[in-house]
């Protein structure tokens, strides 16, 4: 039953007679309006006009405050409104920095948004691309268990990007949230212990992006 259809309840059903259910969803045949009316009151109850195209027009006897929560709560447990979280990457970082920023990209996915993996060039880097390529690679396969590759890398430009999506949503928790909980360790992934030509990975929020970054040269 769509939540967009504006249910008609007790007084404001009309016609006469209708098909009833009673609240035990036993089918009691055509009665009088009124008729229905009383059961349901007797019954301390609604009674709701659930088919209001039909002829008679068919009536269930019910919570009917007890049945809208239940199609909101169904609603909320149904949808997950998805977004896209970046993080952004540079040639060269420390490992620790590498750690804090994949753990971030965890949490996103975990929550059930995509990330959006960006690593920009400037000046002499954009002839590495071949580090962004195995940046990548390796990102895809330490969140192998979690995510799957949306977009594969893809050069624009001065940047590659890469999208991972989770392969499943949180679980929803009562009231329609999503499953907070605590991260998950990091699987051993293909992250080497030394940094070497890597990424400096960039926050989402951008804070730490343009901080001691040097101008662009061109060789």
């Amino acid at each position: 039953m769509s939540q967009n259809i504006r249910l008609r309840v007790n007084e404001q059903i009309r016609i006469s007679p209708v098909r009833l259910i009673d609240h035990e969803k036993n089918m009691i045949g055509v009665v009088p309006t009124d008729e229905a009316l009383r059961m349901a009151r007797d019954a301390g109850l609604d009674l709701v006009e659930m088919s209001p195209n039909e002829r008679p027009p068919v009536c269930k006897i019910m919570d009917y405050g007890k049945h809208k929560y239940q199609l909101s709560k169904k609603s909320k447990q149904k949808h997950h409104e998805q977004k896209i979280k970046e993080v952004r990457l540079r040639p060269k970082t420390e490992e620790h920095d590498l750690e804090v920023k994949l753990k971030r990209a965890r949490t996103f996915l975990e929550h059930g948004d995509r990330v959006l993996i960006t690593m920009l060039f400037k000046g002499r880097e954009r002839f590495h691309q071949d580090i962004a390529y195995q940046t990548f690679r390796e990102i895809a396969q330490d969140f192998a268990e979690l995510a799957k590759v949306d977009q594969p890398p893809r050069l624009l430009g001065k940047k590659m990007s890469m999208v991972l999506a989770p392969t499943k949503l949180p679980a929803p928790q009562k009231g329609g949230g999503t499953s907070k909980g605590t991260s998950p360790k990091r699987p051993s992934g293909d992250v080497p212990s030394k940094p070497s030509p890597r990424q400096e990975v960039r926050s989402e929020s951008g804070d730490d992006d343009r901080k001691g970054e040097p101008a662009t040269s061109e060789a």
